[in-house]
């Protein structure tokens, strides 16, 4: 049964370079790097020194506080390097592939029949379980908790997002069979927030509650779809998974091989043919980014979406969590009186002075420029106009600025992530951070609370 939901607060950010569907298949990459600061407050344990050989699948390291919790290699070949940082703190993996793709191989799971235990012990030891997010806290989830409920959001409403239903095309009965599996580890139900299309893989998916949602960003965010649908009280557990990830869980169970396999979209002004490539998680942006032809030195480089990605280096790597890049330009030059003229090529959730509400669906060629600098808070009430959940915005961040646990508790801030305030952060005048606002003040309550 589908039921509507229909969001009315939002912005939608529509930029120029949305990657047309085209799937090309990018340059193997020479070495690719997982960073343990992908999984928030995870400290890794290593299992192998630098010169190790590895198969695709085989775990790299484990969780310190959970040491079932296992993190795998994406391809066969050489741990080369190992990183650190600051107090010796693993910033980088390094692994040099061998082009073998020689994988670790586990039986094949019936998860028809399968009991809970066999499901989960199959995910931890396959390195799985890293794919399954939780809130509160926006982290891992915990191995010792049964959550209420499951949320997948199968429509990405954020700007140049990929399209599910060309990007997870042809991986129908992986996700069923990933769905299949998460259901027997959840007391409640699992629940798929998708938009509406004639063509959606995910059409003829059961054992979900499925949910149609409709309106401007954020209603992809698996974060707006908990608050609409089932918001989280205090004491409750809910899991968070992508879809793109159902996808690689379900292979796992029915083949028996890890495939940490990415179809992402290349997106943005910065590149020449935005288009779609297949490539695995952590291998270098160069492969597809100058495939796609990068227009210039002077651009910005995003793993992920303009929002919330990572800005990497040219020859950095994809995020773990990530299926798009974005390349938009650098906002490193200013216009004079800027502030002070009628402006038609930017975008704003305001109407003085800036007119792109006049211009409904056009596109626009965005750059890094924040507009101004960061000050206190100004209260104007543009917050409440782009965040759709039942939360009062301004008042959350003020709590977690101040650590205030018992004005965080009763604010919500249970059921939120720092992606939830990424266009809060976009309109901000007072150019605040919220996100990393956000952050730490969950990683206070993990601390305090836990």
């Amino acid at each position: 049964m589908s039921k509507d939901i229909k969001i009315k607060k939002g912005l939608d950010i529509k930029l120029v370079g949305e990657a047309e569907k085209t799937l090309a298949e990018a340059p193997k990459s020479r070495t690719y790097v997982i960073k343990p600061s992908d999984f928030h407050l995870v400290t890794p344990k290593m299992l192998f020194k630098e010169g190790a050989s590895l198969k695709a699948g085989e775990p790299l390291f484990f969780a310190k506080k959970d040491e079932s919790i296992k993190f795998v290699s994406p391809v066969s070949g050489t741990l080369t390097e190992i990183k650190r940082g600051a107090k010796r703190v693993i910033t980088h993996l390094v692994i040099e592939a061998d082009g073998k793709d020689t994988t670790v191989e586990f039986p094949t799971l019936d998860v028809a029949t399968a009991n809970a235990e066999a499901i989960k012990a199959r995910m931890l030891e396959s390195g799985l379980w890293p794919f399954i997010k939780q809130r509160p806290y926006d982290i891992i989830a915990s191995t010792k908790t049964t959550p209420d409920a499951i949320f997948i959001s199968g429509h990405n409403s954020a700007p140049l997002a990929p399209d599910y239903n060309f990007s997870l095309k042809g991986k129908e009965a992986y996700i069923q069979a990933a769905i299949t599996a998460l259901s027997k580890l959840t007391s409640g139900k699992i629940y798929l927030g998708v938009a509406k299309a004639a063509d959606s893989v995910f059409a003829n998916i059961s054992e979900v509650e499925m949910h149609t949602v409709s309106g401007p960003h954020p209603s992809g965010n698996v974060g707006t779809q908990i608050n609409k649908i089932a918001p989280i009280n205090k004491g409750e557990t809910v899991w968070t998974i992508a879809p793109e990830n159902l996808a690689i869980i379900g292979e796992l169970f029915l083949t028996g091989k890890f495939n940490p396999e990415r179809v992402i979209s290349v997106a943005g002004s910065g590149v020449k043919s935005p288009k779609y490539y297949r490539t695995k998680i952590g291998a270098e942006v160069s492969t597809f980014a100058y495939s796609a032809g990068v227009k210039g030195d002077n651009v910005r480089m995003i793993s992920g979406n303009v929002l919330t990605g990572a800005q990497v280096a040219a020859d950095g790597h994809l995020g773990y969590y990530h299926n798009e890049f974005t390349v938009i330009p650098e906002g490193d030059d200013y216009e004079l009186f800027g502030w002070n003229k009628p402006v038609f090529n930017k975008i704003s959730s305001s109407r003085a002075l800036t007119f792109s509400w006049l211009f409904p669906n056009k596109k626009y060629d965005l750059d890094t420029n924040t507009n101004g600098e960061h000050r206190a808070f100004v209260v104007t009430g543009n917050y409440e106009e782009v965040f759709p959940l039942d939360i009062y915005p301004l008042q959350l961040l003020k709590a977690c600025m101040v650590q205030d646990l018992d004005a965080m508790e009763a604010l919500g801030m249970y059921e939120v992530a720092p992606e939830d305030f990424a266009l809060t952060e976009f309109v901000c005048v007072s150019k605040q951070p919220h996100q990393a606002i956000i952050r730490k003040g969950l990683d206070l309550m993990h601390a305090e609370i836990g």
